[in-house]
Formats: C-alpha cells, structure tokens, sequence
C-alpha cells in the first residue's frame, strides 16, 4: 500500500471514529485522545492529521457527506425523469436505513448540525456537505412535475429530518416506523406536493 493510500485509511479511520464517538458520547465526548484510543492508535496520531478541533470535526463533517452520499448510491436514486415510483422507493429504503441500520450516523449528523450552530467555520462544511444531497432531490422533484422545485425540496428535507429526529433523538425512539410506513408517508407527501 503506498503512503498515500495509507494516509487516506488513516483519515477515514480517524473520521469513522469521530462519528462514532459523536454517537455514543456527544461532543463533549469527542476529543484527539478518545478517538486515538477507540481507534487503536498511537496516541498523538488524531493530532498529527487533524491538528485542532475544528479541524477534527471537519474531518468529520467530510466523512459524514461521504458516507451519506453512499447510502442514497446504495438505494439507486433514480435518475431525473424515472417517475414517483423509484423516487418513493429510494428516499424510503435510504430513510428507513438512517432510521435503522444507520442510526448513529443519524446521531452523529444531528451533533454535528448543532455544533455548526455555534461555529461559522464548522457551518460552511456542514451546508456544502448538505448541498449535495439537497441539489439531488431539486433536480428529482423538478423532474417529477413540481411546480415550484426550490420550496417542493425545502418540504421534502423538512419531512424527511423530522421523521428521522423523531425517530432516532424525539420522542418517536420506540416508534420507529416501518419501510412501508416510511414509503406510504413519502407518496402521501409527494402525491400533495405533485397533485398526485
């Protein structure tokens, strides 16, 4: 493995870690030796690639959009132009999995929103991560009829996060709904939204 590549599986495992930590602990519990510890590395090694805070959760941050944008490739979002259907069925599996199978990384997303609340710097990664995914659904509800793309994607992010923090930090935790129950909230919505 060259240097780089190692440097690269350095980077993810340091970030990896950060998200878990994030989850498990807050931020509070996040910190350069915690994670060289939960990690099993040298301590010192966070430091070393990450030498400040911000500089760890942006590395975190970074990690987060990655890993997220996996989890929507995982559930082949459709191209635009592929109709209500596949839409429905591929934000409903990725919701179900941020619900589930993803939990954490749900709870890492929502530490991290936080904490961009109080830091510019930190804020500006956090929305170019979000970006992504934002500009993915505009183009997808445009090409799905809507009339008004910009505050349709709004609606449906809306929906989306108060689904998820309910379910993984509200006080839906132990009532997290089923993928069908997930698929037939996303067609009630998008039918309202695209007069069916």
């Amino acid at each position: 493995m060259s240097a780089h590549a190692m440097g690269a599986a350095r980077a993810e495992l340091v970030a990896d870690t950060a998200l878990a930590l994030l989850a498990e602990r807050g931020m509070r519990g996040l910190t350069h030796r915690a994670v060289d510890e939960s990690a099993g590395l040298p301590q010192g090694s966070t430091s070393n690639l990450a030498r400040t805070r911000l500089a760890l959760l942006e590395l975190a941050v970074r990690r987060l959009a990655d890993r997220e944008a996996r989890v929507l490739a995982a559930h082949e979002m459709p191209g635009p132009g592929s109709g209500l259907g596949p839409l429905v069925d591929g934000l409903a599996l990725a919701t179900h999995r941020s619900l589930t199978r993803n939990r954490a990384l749900t709870l890492a997303r929502y530490e991290l929103a936080l904490e961009a609340t109080r830091r510019p710097e930190l804020r500006r990664y956090f929305d170019a991560a979000g970006a992504r995914f934002r500009d993915q659904l505009t183009a997808l509800v445009t090409a799905a009829g809507s009339a008004d793309p910009a505050r349709h994607a709004l609606s449906l992010v809306a929906w989306l996060d108060g689904l998820m923090f309910s379910c993984v930090a509200g006080s839906f935790t132990a009532a997290v709904p089923t993928l069908d129950e997930v698929r037939t909230g996303l067609r009630e919505l998008l039918d309202g939204m695209l007069d069916g």
